[in-house]
């Protein structure tokens, strides 16, 4: 679990028996804005992200902590990018961002990954 992103993932989640990606399954998970994430740790999980990877295999999102921009070269789908302070509150939002774009915060101290359209209702931006 991430410090600075409450909560426990306990397995039995809405997508605990959802097929995910090899590379994905080995990641650590966490609960973000309750929301069961996998973190990317790591060099190539921060690099790639979601990319290459079809959009029934991601699960409900990827976290990257430490992180104010993210890119979506190799993405197969829309995401909904979410930026978060360190205290794991939503600064900003950014929705539907199609493959091949770069977007960035730099009130962000992690990024939240989520495919289009899922989950995008729970996260909205501080006012």
């Amino acid at each position: 679990m991430q410090e600075g992103y409450p909560g426990e993932f306990d397995g039995s989640g809405p997508y605990a028996a959802m097929p995910l990606a090899p590379r994905l399954r080995r990641l650590p998970v966490t609960v973000v804005l309750g929301s069961e994430v996998r973190v990317a740790v790591g060099m190539r999980a921060r690099l790639l992200g979601l990319a290459h990877l079809n959009r029934d295999r991601v699960g409900p999102g990827l976290l990257i902590p430490r992180c104010a921009s993210v890119h979506t070269f190799g993405m197969r789908f829309a995401l909904d990018v979410h930026f978060l302070d360190g205290e794991g509150t939503v600064v900003s939002v950014r929705r539907g961002i199609r493959p091949r774009r770069v977007v960035f915060c730099h009130d962000a101290a992690a990024v939240l990954e989520i495919p289009a359209g899922e989950g995008g209702e729970f996260f909205a931006p501080r006012p």
